[in-house]
């Protein structure tokens, strides 16, 4: 699962990862919470364009959004399949871009945060859909899921889920912009190479969004974190103080 994850780079940092120019200032981000708005690259006019959304896909054909779960994640072996998520399948995927992510692993009674990032590539691409929800009163809310597959060997001992990874050279066609049937996307549905991943255990000030600043991803056996003066984050969902459950098919639910 991918409950919690950062984007710690400057805008110029984006363009040259993902080929964009000239995208709006954004500040770097340590703590990013499902509700919360989130950047994401998506297909515009047979280009990459970056995109804000919330995180939590509302289905188009949603009628009460709040009767339903919070998708913040869904689970790659069957979003082809399922009924929120097949149409953004086919045609509204995205790349969500992140500089790591978090994972709780239960320790006795408690649970221990861990940072998740990749210790060879300083931006990585979750492999994300999205979709355009419109209200009666014809307001659009543009919203987005990160899929999500089996863990790897570098995370399988802290949880048994991770976020799909898209390697660069599969950018394209996982946005469309390159052609690709079903059966080629699904097969990019896969955990990360072994080695990919490392994970760092951090202070459990992260377990609340209202935290956002670097000192969140200090490793913990070397300097635990104080708090800083607080920073001013977009605001979360009540109760969003860590992932709802370790199960992607238990979300949480809109406030």
């Amino acid at each position: 699962m991918c409950g919690r994850y950062a984007l710690a780079v400057t805008p110029e940092d984006l363009e040259q990862e993902f080929s964009l120019i000239r995208i709006e200032w954004f500040p770097p981000r340590y703590n990013i919470a499902p509700t919360q708005p989130i950047h994401v690259i998506r297909a515009e006019k047979g280009a990459r364009a970056l995109g804000l959304v919330r995180w939590g896909l509302v289905p188009s054909w949603a009628k009460n959004p709040a009767d339903l779960p919070l998708f913040f994640n869904a689970r790659s072996e069957t979003a082809p399949e399922k009924p929120a998520f097949r149409g953004p399948f086919r045609h509204r995927r995205c790349l969500v871009p992140a500089t790591g992510f978090y994972e709780w692993k239960r320790e006795g009674g408690r649970k221990q945060p861990f940072l998740v990032r990749s210790p060879e590539r300083r931006i990585i691409a979750f492999a994300g859909l999205w979709d355009e929800y419109a209200d009666a009163n014809g307001n659009l809310l543009d919203s987005a899921t990160i899929l999500t597959t089996a863990a790897n060997e570098d995370l399988s001992s802290i949880h048994d889920r991770m976020p799909v990874v898209i390697e660069p050279a599969d950018y394209d066609r996982w946005l469309g912009l390159v052609p690709a049937g079903k059966e080629e996307l699904v097969a990019a549905l896969v955990p990360a190479r072994p080695g990919f991943f490392e994970t760092v255990a951090v202070d459990t000030r992260v377990n609340s969004a209202r935290d956002d600043d670097a000192g969140l991803q200090a490793p913990l056996a070397e300097s635990p974190p104080q708090a800083p003066p607080k920073t001013r984050t977009p605001r979360a969902a009540a109760g969003a103080g860590e992932p709802a459950a370790p199960d992607d098919d238990r979300q949480m639910k809109l406030f």
